[in-house]
């Protein structure tokens, strides 16, 4: 099943000996399974899967607030640097 296929996904892309190499990714996938779990499961195609993610990157990107970044979305972050 779609949902189980992409909540099983384990990335790790990090160098061998560098914990901290890729945390920032690590985080995110984090976010978005505990966060579309629900939505996941009831996909019935990689489609629907894949447009359910785009939708998920765009919200954290534009509105989801962070308070490792005073409070603000990535894009505003990233403006204001």
């Amino acid at each position: 099943d779609v949902a189980e296929y992409i909540l099983s996904i384990t990335p790790s892309m990090s160098r061998k000996a560098n914990a901290l190499d890729n945390a920032c990714i690590e985080s995110f996938f984090s976010y978005l399974k505990t966060e579309m779990e629900q939505d996941l499961r009831r996909t019935k195609s990689v489609e629907e899967a894949t447009q359910l993610i785009h939708d998920y990157i765009r919200y954290y990107n534009h509105q989801r607030i962070q308070g490792v970044l005073r409070y603000q979305t990535p894009t505003q972050y990233a403006k204001a640097s």
